[in-house]
């Protein structure tokens, strides 16, 4: 599976070029395009897995909201916490994982504003705007605001503390929180905000 993207960062669009037999799962209302034969799953409510046929094919995607398209390449070593709502394909080769221990500690009971994702290949997010890496070096820290977080990976320390106590704040969301960061990592951010 191979992923090629254009319109960034505005507008992004991903294509996902698929050997034989090769499938890719997506948001089933995110299929813009793709080549004759590829077959459509549906998989429960919102999700379709698109298989190639045996001469392979492509899928066109495009996220719901305006922004870049970015293809986070898993090495199967390390896994990456991603925001809730940012993951627009996933070959079948990256699983979700839930629970996910190290984000039970973060969160508590609550499922929290991020999923966990390991194996290998290539994990396709759309941002809200632009993607900007921010790489903490060594003995660095730094605090993101949880609505710009777009991800970060494993082996990265991080602590989620409230902006203002008195104020609400929101697991689920991230609203009122601050994630705390230290390196050596790099973060990825969107340069929009959730909502």
């Amino acid at each position: 599976m191979r992923v090629l993207t254009r319109h960034t960062p505005t507008s992004g669009v991903a294509r996902v070029v698929l050997a034989a037999g090769e499938a890719v799962e997506a948001p089933a209302d995110s299929l813009l395009a793709a080549s004759y034969g590829i077959a459509d799953t549906r998989e429960g409510k919102w999700s379709s897995v698109f298989t190639a046929p045996a001469r392979g094919g492509w899928v066109d995607l495009a996220p719901e909201v305006a922004g870049d398209v970015h293809p986070l390449e898993l090495d199967g070593r390390t896994g990456w916490s991603v925001a809730r709502d940012a993951v627009l394909a996933r070959p079948v080769t990256v699983r979700q994982d839930h629970p996910w221990p190290a984000l039970r500690t973060l969160f508590g009971n609550d499922s929290g504003f991020l999923r966990h994702y390991s194996g290998a290949g290539p994990l396709v997010l759309a941002a809200r705007g632009p993607v900007d890496p921010l790489k903490v070096e060594p003995a660095e820290i730094i605090t993101v605001n949880p609505l710009f977080l777009l991800a970060y990976p494993d082996g990265a320390e991080v602590r989620l503390r409230a902006v203002d106590p008195a104020r609400p704040q929101s697991v689920r969301t991230g609203a009122g929180l601050a994630l705390d960061v230290a390196g050596p990592a790099t973060v990825l951010v969107q340069t929009r905000r959730r909502p």
